[in-house]
């Protein structure tokens, strides 16, 4: 049986716990950058992650969650750029010469236009590795058995809010922010 409650806080400490890092380290301002479009690609693109990810977990669980942040930044990337072309990439689009292996690279260099050895690519490359890092240590405070049903969906949601985590870092760095209009805020 799910637990959809704990599932729920699980998630919503996370991305609270993510967004206080990320803004801590100067890359959001405490609030997650989001367009429904980009959510909606989450839903389109998470079955084959999820694939790839968890013959990961084992020996680089911390690689099987940063790389959906990547995965978010690219989409948040193309979705300023050219959304008619992103929203229909397929997966393995987003795959580096080694597959999902230097995924990370592969957007970092080729679909965000940072080189590799540059600061901002660095400092990305820490950021994500260290949101990675605190998210697999939440899912491994929550002493669930692992690879049980419920191990699986915890790491579904810490997957789907590191690709949120990453698509609003990218958002950011293209300058987009919430604005007030009239009582509601939109980004």
């Amino acid at each position: 049986m799910v637990d959809y409650a704990l599932l729920d806080r699980f998630e919503a400490q996370l991305v609270e716990e993510l967004l206080r890092l990320t803004t801590s380290r100067m890359l959001l301002e405490g609030t997650l950058l989001s367009s429904e479009d980009i959510d909606y690609r989450w839903h389109e693109l998470a079955p084959e992650y999820m694939v790839d990810a968890t013959k990961e977990i084992a020996q680089y669980p911390t690689v099987a969650v940063a790389w959906a942040g990547y995965l978010g930044m690219a989409v948040a990337n193309g979705w300023d750029k050219d959304w008619a072309t992103t929203q229909k990439a397929t997966y393995q689009s987003f795959y580096g010469a080694d597959g999902f292996d230097d995924m990370d690279e592969h957007i970092t260099r080729d679909i965000l236009g940072l080189p590799l050895e540059s600061d901002n690519a660095q400092w990305l490359e820490k950021t994500i590795r260290v949101c990675a890092q605190t998210a697999v240590s939440r899912i491994r405070h929550e002493g669930i058995e692992p690879q049980s049903p419920m191990a699986f969906h915890v790491f579904s949601r810490a997957v789907k809010t590191m690709y949120r985590i990453g698509a609003a870092i990218e958002l950011k760095r293209l300058g987009y922010k919430f604005e007030k209009i009239g009582t509601s805020f939109e980004c």
